[in-house]
């Protein structure tokens, strides 16, 4: 590989990097729409229509997934806080490529 290659592979790590940025408002977790029935025998859930959906994220907290409600209000912004994990995790999977092509070709350094 030449030098202007790793070169090329170190801009990109950078730029990918400071793209990182970007996304603070990441959530990492798992989008959850529960449908519920109540304790309440003439309601129409027990006839199949039940309550919901309502929302929850799913995270892991101390090695123990832990649901958390989300407000309606509040979906939306869920979403795009999912999105931006989605999006953060396909740039470290991109870093770890360009680093393990800058190893092969001793030229990664982990600053």
């Amino acid at each position: 590989m030449s030098n202007d290659a790793v070169k090329n592979l170190i801009e990109r790590r950078n730029q990918l990097t400071e793209e990182l940025t970007h996304h603070a408002g990441l959530l990492h977790g798992t989008w959850v729409e529960r449908y519920t029935v109540c304790s309440r025998p003439n309601c129409k859930c027990h006839r199949g229509e039940k309550h919901g959906p309502r929302f929850h994220l799913a995270v892991m907290e101390s090695g123990k997934q832990r649901q958390h409600y989300i407000r309606l209000e509040h979906k939306d912004l869920t979403l795009r806080g999912l999105k931006h994990n989605q999006i953060v995790e396909e740039i470290l999977q991109e870093i770890t490529q360009i680093n393990l092509e800058l190893m092969k070709e001793g030229a990664y350094d982990d600053n």
